[in-house]
């Protein structure tokens, strides 16, 4: 063990599932719905993949899909993974009234409450982004943690809210709030590099190994430059879940377990051991 290397390795998933076509992009097509059905067979692959490694997940689950493939759900919370917070029909939170974003956020709850038995304690938004009362409503309804924002790249840092966007003058931070970012990039995200949308004029289908080079390389930055920090994934079934990209994963992991210093954990893990380690000071808990 190496005692000055520690580095949590998070391994997310967006079990977005046919939500994130009907929803974001609003099709109706047959064919491109059932790549959202595809979301099926990759999670069970790699619930699979979880298991031989033994490692745990996080799983960030719009309560449409938690709805629409229930024993799929109900397979990873019995695997022990942590089930977190993604809208509903996978809604970008600034397209929304305050009022729908708030029901939004509640039915998200009722719907992993009733496959887990308790309310998620982290919240990654659709199409990682969020609203100006995103982070109050997190607050409210008790969320511990949110992954929808880009501010570093290794290390946590607690959300705020009334930030002002002035372009006639510097930008003003707001107050920081009792809910943890954990942040989450394009770059280390499957869907940039591997999905093909021809609407939005979108061509990934990178080579995984191409994909690897990108991914280990920050790993290789934050381990041997910074040395302490959190890693996270951002992963979708229905991309990652094809098999050379899995293949590619499991090497990902296998390269990750090679070093000293190295958990994978959950988010809600993470957090939870960061507040308790950097508590907030002088922000709002109201």
């Amino acid at each position: 063990m190496n005692p000055s290397k520690n580095i949590a390795v998070c391994l997310s998933f967006d079990f977005d599932g046919i939500s994130v076509w009907s929803g974001s992009f609003r099709t109706r097509s047959p064919s491109t719905l059932s790549r959202g059905e595809f979301g099926k067979v990759g999670t069970a692959r790699i619930l699979d993949l979880l298991d031989r490694y033994r490692l745990p997940a996080s799983w960030f689950i719009p309560g449409h899909t938690a709805e629409t493939y229930p024993d799929s759900v109900r397979r990873i919370a019995d695997a022990g993974h942590e089930l977190g917070h993604h809208g509903y029909c996978h809604e970008n939170p600034r397209s929304l009234s305050a009022d729908q974003e708030r029901d939004i956020l509640e039915r998200g709850i009722a719907c992993l409450q009733r496959v887990t038995g308790k309310a998620p304690i982290g919240y990654r938004s659709p199409a990682a982004d969020v609203s100006p009362v995103t982070h109050s409503l997190l607050l409210e309804y008790g969320f511990v943690y949110d992954s929808s924002m880009m501010a570093d790249d290794f290390t946590p840092y607690y959300c705020r809210v009334g930030d002002e966007m002035r372009t006639d003058a510097p930008y003003v931070f707001g107050q920081e709030i009792d809910v943890l970012e954990l942040p989450l990039d394009w770059s280390l995200d499957d869907w940039p590099y591997f999905n093909l949308h021809w609407p939005a004029n979108h061509v990934g289908l990178r080579t995984p190994d191409e994909v690897y080079q990108i991914w280990a390389a920050d790993f290789d930055f934050l381990y041997d430059r910074i040395g302490q920090g959190v890693y996270t994934l951002t992963m979708h079934p229905q991309v990652i879940g094809r098999g050379h990209r899995l293949l590619m994963l499991e090497r990902l992991i296998d390269y990750f377990q090679g070093h000293d210093g190295v958990a994978f954990k959950t988010m809600g893990q993470v957090a939870t051991e960061w507040k308790q380690a950097h508590p907030l000071r002088g922000g709002s808990d109201a």
